[in-house]
């Protein structure tokens, strides 16, 4: 049955071959597989539709000829046993004879020069690749390219001595083409996919590729459109370079690392800031983006004031912007918790705060938030996972946030997925987490709360916390680049033993050094977390 089509660009896809209209009105894109109901859903003009009779006899005939405008020899057309139809000399259409596997032409493709308009007659069902017919099996290689002018293009620019097919019916049914004639195919010792190098193309020669046995087929990375563009830009020489280093396939995700060469050594970049502690340092080379740390204790141990002091801390060390995402604090809290770190006072605390002018507090805040680089998000009622990875995923791409802090993990799966399911709702909320990491290149410092442990001491008494201790879910710590753990013995009789927390390195990616990093004594008078020595070893600084 004939196929009459106009050959447009996909206003779907932006295709410049995939887009078909059909006589009738409708239209499907073999680019991206989307159809159109209609001719008035289609934005195009009336005058691209073929307004033909369906003809299933094969009635195109034709002149062997040169294809100037494609730089085609006149022999390369013969041998392809193609033809063109001319008008007062000048080339109007061409005519792509197919053939079925008893040798008998069965259709036609006839391509409109003027508009680009596409057709076929005949039995195309039948057909065997354009110009299968034309090369017996068992050759030592074959290529197989997405359009007709492209096989006659490598046919002739690699010396008219090597097969060239291609595909029946666009890049759509690359596959279905392909296994149709797949024993064929497998009969040449090398098959060479030259399929177009848009991203329908790339995706249609990763499926292609995966019919084949390993090492039988390789790929063609161009870098032009396609081949018959070489051809007519007279670059046959990169060309045939360009062949002649196709490399085999190989699954996509896996790569040899031989061929890794001078990239090995370009570092992908990261931007590092060092904690305001060294001895956390020490173990940890510092924070960098692109990874997701994990900060946890049980309560009171000091979490808030380590946030505070690492956000006033990335402010003052970058020049990046930094989200904040504080569950349990409205914003006006979570701004005066970064004005305290400036002034050496406890400014969230309303007492404190009315002791100062307002003189001071508005340099403080000039300072601080009022930089223009702090984000925070200002929620109210309950918080969906998803709502929650969509800011993150605004703060990072479009306020240009480098560094964000989400505290914390445990409110917001209380009971919002999987029926109430905590782990299950960690463990995908923890996952969305990881990959928005790696999508952004965001550094992300998350809180996350402890669960209870066994026996009578807790750890609020000081016990050391451990991993197996995370609340919720194990994807914590394996989807963590860093766990940092607090820990602080609350009811000890000696103060500076009460008031200081010791920072213990559970996980670390980067550098695999683990234990405790350092002590961080809280002064009650200014808010601030200043790194000690250990006060139960006996040395106390204060």
């Amino acid at each position: 049955m004939a196929q009459w089509i106009s050959r447009t660009k996909c206003p779907s896809c932006g295709s410049s071959k995939g887009y078909n209209i059909h006589a009738d009105g409708h239209a499907f894109c073999f680019s991206c597989n989307t159809r159109f109901k209609g001719e008035k859903d289609l934005n195009m003009q009336s005058e691209n539709v073929v307004n033909i009779t369906e003809k299933k006899d094969l009635s195109w005939t034709g002149e062997v000829s040169s294809i100037p405008d494609r730089r085609i020899d006149e022999d390369v057309v013969k041998r392809y046993d193609s033809l063109v139809k001319k008008n007062s000399g000048l080339i109007t259409h061409h005519i792509y004879k197919y053939y079925n596997v008893d040798g008998s032409h069965t259709a036609s493709k006839i391509r409109q020069v003027e508009g680009k308009k596409i057709w076929s007659e005949g039995n195309m069902g039948d057909a065997l690749l354009f110009g299968q017919n034309l090369f017996k099996s068992g050759g030592k290689i074959i290529t197989v390219t997405e359009g007709e002018l492209d096989a006659m293009s490598v046919y002739q620019m690699m010396g008219k001595k090597y097969p060239a097919v291609s595909i029946k019916n666009g890049v759509h049914s690359a596959v279905q083409n392909c296994k149709e004639v797949l024993e064929y195919l497998q009969s040449f010792e090398t098959v060479v996919l030259c399929f177009d190098s848009d991203e329908q193309g790339r995706e249609a020669t990763q499926k292609v590729a995966q019919l084949f046995e390993p090492n039988k087929c390789k790929i063609m990375k161009m870098a032009l459109k396609d081949a018959n563009e070489y051809l007519k830009m007279g670059r046959a020489v990169q060309f045939t370079n360009e062949f002649w280093n196709a490399q085999p396939y190989t699954p996509a995700g896996i790569t040899n690392l031989g061929e890794l060469g001078a990239s090995l050594y370009e570092e992908a970049y990261c931007e590092t800031v060092l904690y305001p502690w060294t001895n956390m340092n020490t173990k940890t080379y510092g924070m960098r983006t692109g990874e997701l740390i994990t900060f946890t204790s049980g309560a009171g141990m000091g979490k808030s004031s380590i946030m505070r002091e690492l956000m006033y801390h990335i402010m003052k060390s970058t020049k990046d912007n930094i989200g904040i995402l504080a569950l349990e604090e409205n914003i006006k809290n979570t701004a005066f918790n970064i004005m305290s770190v400036e002034a050496n006072a406890r400014l969230y605390i309303k007492e404190i705060r009315e002791k100062f002018s307002s003189e001071q507090l508005k340099d403080w805040e000039k300072k601080t938030i009022g930089t223009g680089r702090f984000f925070a998000f200002d929620h109210f009622g309950s918080i969906g996972n998803d709502e929650i990875l969509s800011k993150v995923r605004y703060m990072a791409k479009s306020l240009d946030c480098k560094w964000i802090f989400l505290d914390h993990l445990s409110i917001l799966v209380s009971g919002q997925e999987d029926n109430g399911d905590e782990r299950k709702s960690i463990d995908i909320l923890m996952t969305k987490l990881r990959s928005l990491v790696e999508e952004t290149g965001i550094g992300l410092l998350l809180v996350s709360h402890l669960r209870r442990p066994t026996g009578d001491r807790g750890h609020e008494d000081g016990k050391e916390v451990s991993l197996s201790h995370l609340r919720g879910s194990a994807s914590i710590a394996h989807l963590s680049d860093g766990v940092v753990a607090l820990e602080r013995n609350q009811q000890a009789e000696d103060e500076n033993i009460a008031n200081t927390t010791t920072i213990r390195i559970l996980k670390n990616r980067y550098t695999g050094e683990t234990g405790i990093a350092c002590h961080l004594h809280y002064n009650k008078d200014t808010g601030r977390m200043i790194q000690v020595d250990d006060p139960a070893a006996g040395e106390d600084d204060f």
